[in-house]
């Protein structure tokens, strides 16, 4: 009769550890994959703190962009689509895709530092209204 309560105890454990090590998944890929996806303005209007994880759209700014020397990546102002006087300083330092230029839509993944208001990416995507217009094929 014991050896019947015993073995219904693996089982319960077994089930505890089961759900313990399921919510946990559920909660680190829940947090982990949850980022704000702001324009410019929006990000702008926020607490500083809450700009620790963001994803930003913008427009790439003609003055203020330059090449980091000797390395990867870039720094430019990113501009809000819709006003132009919103502005974000975007430090990236990665490989820049081909068609990065002033005047382009881009998103910006990475965070805020509140002292030196420079939004730090670590992935930086252009969009190119070229690749989405209809073709004329008459």
């Amino acid at each position: 009769m014991n050896n019947a309560k015993g073995g219904k105890g693996i089982y319960i454990a077994a089930l505890l550890l089961f759900l313990g090590g399921l919510g946990y998944l559920l909660y680190s890929g829940l947090s982990g994959g949850s980022v704000y996806f702001l324009n410019v303005s929006e990000a702008l209007a926020m607490e500083t703190g809450k700009l620790s994880q963001a994803r930003l759209f913008g427009t790439v700014a003609a003055d203020g962009l330059h090449s980091k020397d000797g390395s990867l990546g870039v720094v430019f102002q990113l501009v809000d689509k819709d006003d132009a006087s919103k502005r974000i300083r975007v430090d990236y330092g990665g490989a820049v895709p081909d068609t990065f230029k002033p005047g382009v839509e881009v998103i910006v993944e990475g965070g805020l530092d509140p002292q030196s208001q420079v939004f730090s990416a670590s992935m930086l995507m252009t969009k190119c209204p070229s690749k989405y217009e209809k073709e004329n094929r008459g």
